[in-house]
């Protein structure tokens, strides 16, 4: 395995059955190796930053049915809201004040949220915060949408492909949703002009670790510059809500995997991992990730965005999340950015 992951270290790929090799390992030595090389490669171009996004969670409509989403439209026990443009701003100004230089807009495909709607809101806080990265995180739009999103002055969108392999996403969404559709519109994200962001889960039910080798294929191929994957996490109110879900050591493996076979790449270490594990984000920090995303939605809306079971910090204002998230980050010997934190030479 050692021998694997210094391959990987030098050349930033390995064949279909060594990834599976070190994919499938428990070997704690390996482990280590390919925790400290991660973290190597991240010091090389980033150092000791973290940089932190203003995650804003606008609304938990959405008018998809994926099979392991709490706020899938079938869900019936869902708390919906959807914030006004009033507290979206009111949102990022509080972030802005604590230090965020970046903010991402995600919620749920809500029909609500037009494109007029998107792009007032889009221009305003491009209008008051002209040092600031705006990035989007709303789904599924057009090629027409995303291009008038992009003019208003959104900088980044953030698409999780999910699942790379046909049968695997097929068996995790709805028969209107595909495959071929999700890879098109992130390209046509990255053929505008975007910084794209994309990722998928680990440990999902049915997934393989052929799937998870088609994950890492489809983004060699995509080369985006943002990669988020996070343990998959049941929820109670949906068809998967008795699976086992992902675990630390495989989302921990395929951290430290990614990290050398995509060197510049921006890797949060996100609240999924931080949900399954009390340290979780830290032991991200420490296998390559360089982005976290504390939470700046409103207090009374945060338990509403219920995409899994036991989702960490819904309780925080906005200061408790940045206070705490800094600690946590300067424990595991790493420091803030306040700073866009745009990724190394642009593209990948």
């Amino acid at each position: 395995m050692t021998e694997l992951i210094e391959k990987l270290y030098r050349t930033c790929d390995l064949s279909g059955s060594e990834l599976k090799s070190l994919i499938e390992t428990d070997d704690e030595e390996a482990a280590e190796l390919l925790r400290s090389r991660a973290d190597e490669v991240r010091q090389r171009y980033y150092g000791k930053k973290v940089f932190l996004r203003g995650l804003i969670e606008v609304s938990s409509y959405c008018r998809n049915d994926c099979l392991y989403c709490g706020i899938r439209r079938s869900n019936k026990e869902a708390d919906r809201y959807r914030l006004t443009r009033e507290q979206i701003m009111l949102c990022a100004e509080s972030g802005y004040e604590l230090g965020f230089r970046t903010f991402v807009m995600q919620g749920g495909e809500d029909s609500f949220f037009t494109d007029d709607f998107m792009c007032g809101v889009i221009s305003e806080l491009r209008g008051k915060y002209p040092d600031c990265a705006i990035t989007l995180s709303l789904g599924e739009r057009s090629y027409e949408s995303y291009r008038r999103m992009k003019e208003a002055g959104a900088d980044r969108y953030l698409l999780r492909h999910e699942a790379a392999s046909e049968e695997l996403y097929a068996k995790l969404h709805p028969a209107e949703l595909s495959l071929s559709h999700r890879k098109q519109c992130l390209y046509d994200l990255r053929s505008l002009g975007y910084q794209v962001g994309s990722g998928f889960m680990v440990g999902a039910p049915f997934q393989t670790t052929d799937d998870l080798i088609a994950d890492l294929r489809f983004l060699q191929d995509l080369r985006p510059q943002m990669i988020g994957i996070g343990p998959f996490v049941p929820h109670h109110s949906t068809p998967f809500a008795e699976e086992k879900g992902g675990t630390l050591a495989l989302t921990l493996r395929l951290l430290g995997i990614l990290r050398l076979m995509f060197p510049k790449v921006l890797l949060p270490a996100t609240t999924a991992l931080g949900t399954i594990a009390p340290n979780g984000r830290e032991l991200g920090l420490r296998t390559g990730c360089n982005v976290v995303m504390p939470n700046l939605s409103p207090v009374d809306v945060r338990k509403k965005y219920e995409l899994y079971d036991n989702k960490i910090c819904t309780g925080e204002e906005a200061a408790e999340c940045r206070v705490c998230l800094q600690r946590r980050i300067e424990s595991a010997g790493y420091e803030v950015a306040a700073e866009r934190g745009d990724c190394v030479d642009g593209q990948l």
